[in-house]
């Protein structure tokens, strides 16, 4: 969270989310057609860990329709009245860490959790040996 959308504000963004999921090469990363995402240090970092980036169309909002559903979904689930950024930031990590991926259930991945559904998936994937 930031004050301003740029390039560090993503960078910053993407290496937590290397950090914390540790994706494998070959992610397909997805994001709209924003100057943070096509900035040249943008896309260094996401060849550095091996990711193949994919930009939405020009003018093409359903190219981002799941991204939309879930901010959607935390405008409404999670309304605001926040005395600052800290309390909002907080808030939003709260939603995202401690409901949205461990106690709400999607109908879309069968009325799982979105941590009991990537548990199955990576029970489910062969394992090299």
């Amino acid at each position: 969270m930031s004050d301003r959308i740029d390039r560090v504000l993503a960078l910053n963004a993407l290496e937590m989310a290397v950090y914390n999921r540790k994706p494998g090469a070959g992610l397909v990363h997805h994001t709209d057609r924003g100057s943070q995402y096509a900035s040249g240090d943008y896309r260094k970092a996401l060849k550095g860990f091996g990711m193949v980036a994919s930009m939405s169309r020009k003018g093409n909002c359903w190219d981002n329709a799941v991204a939309e559903s879930f901010f959607s979904t935390l405008k409404f689930e999670l309304s605001g009245g926040y005395r600052g950024r800290e309390q909002a930031r907080r808030a939003i990590f709260e939603y995202i860490e401690v409901f949205y991926n461990r106690k709400r259930r999607h109908s879309s991945i069968g009325y799982l959790t979105p941590n009991e559904f990537k548990a199955r998936l990576n029970k489910a994937e062969p394992q090299c040996a």
